[in-house]
């Protein structure tokens, strides 16, 4: 499975795609919404989507997560973020409140998907 991460702190950002990847998972990483933005104007569309929500640049990660969304419905979410902030997720998703454990982003995404990341993607999934 391919994990897109959007986040803008390099520290975090890092620690958590190694833990990600040691799981496992593809990690495709992005430092801004803008970034992120540019894989799904590729078509370029995860399995999973971990964004930041404060992020520099035009699109925070509400932004993100909605565009994502509308291009792939079923697109599991996890957000987080060091703010307290007004909540706008879309349906379905998970938030995190920094500072979080990497290992338990993935036992979100896991509850998420339902899928290991050994696992093959089941028929009719999408990338």
């Amino acid at each position: 499975m391919r994990i897109l991460l959007v986040e803008d702190e390099a520290a975090i950002r890092e620690i958590t795609a190694s833990e990600l990847r040691d799981s496992g998972y593809e990690v495709i990483e992005a430092e801004t919404g803008d970034e992120a933005l540019s894989f799904l104007d590729k078509g370029d569309l995860p399995d999973v989507l971990f964004t930041d929500i404060r992020l520099p640049g035009k699109a925070d990660g509400w932004a993100v997560a909605e565009r994502f969304r509308a291009a792939k419905p079923s697109l599991p979410v996890l957000y987080a973020t060091g703010y307290s902030v007004s909540q706008n997720p879309v349906e379905g998703s998970l938030f995190f409140r920094k500072p979080y454990r990497p290992s338990q982003v993935v036992w979100a995404i896991v509850a998420l998907t339902g899928r290991r990341p050994e696992q093959p993607p089941v028929s009719g999934d999408q990338v």
